[in-house]
């Protein structure tokens, strides 16, 4: 069990926890778009490196994807988050704003991972469906979706004089 990277830890390995292999690309800022970038270089380089190793490719089943160790991960795995800052939605209520997630096929964590509760009013926002969707049109999602919390943040922070 490991967990390997690049030296601006934008990139990342990880062997052995949920899946056996977890790939991960982020970084600071808005860049989405290289952050898929890299992750498809990065997804495909390691895919080649298996490949020339022991001659397998990753396990991919037309009907449901990428098949993984973790269920939940099921078809393409990909998990797109951003970090997003709603003060005006957390001031409303955080209840409405799980309610409003769940209509733009999102969720919403806490910046401490899936169980490790919110602080504040910076929330992990990501994709809710990997089953049917291809990894494209999971990202395009998260990103609408955040766009249009955003925007309903603004309201919501005019309405509380923030």
């Amino acid at each position: 069990r490991g967990i390997f990277h690049n030296a601006a830890k934008t990139f990342l390995l990880w062997v052995n926890e949920e899946d056996q292999t977890r790939i991960i690309s982020m970084q600071q800022g808005g860049d989405v778009k290289g952050v898929f970038e890299r992750l498809a270089r990065g997804i495909k380089a390691v895919g080649d490196s298996v490949k020339a190793e022991c001659g397998k490719d990753f396990a991919l089943s037309e009907q449901y994807g990428y098949i993984h160790s973790c269920p939940t991960n099921l078809g393409t795995g990909m998990r797109a988050s951003v970090h997003v800052d709603l003060p005006g939605w957390t001031k409303e209520s955080v209840d409405k704003l799980k309610a409003r997630c769940e209509e733009l096929c999102i969720q919403p964590r806490g910046t401490r991972g899936e169980s490790g509760g919110q602080t504040g009013c910076t929330y992990d926002i990501s994709n809710k469906h990997r089953l049917g969707y291809s990894e494209v049109q999971l990202v395009q999602v998260m990103i609408d979706a955040v766009n249009t919390l955003y925007k309903e943040d603004v309201e919501w922070q005019k309405k509380h004089g923030m």
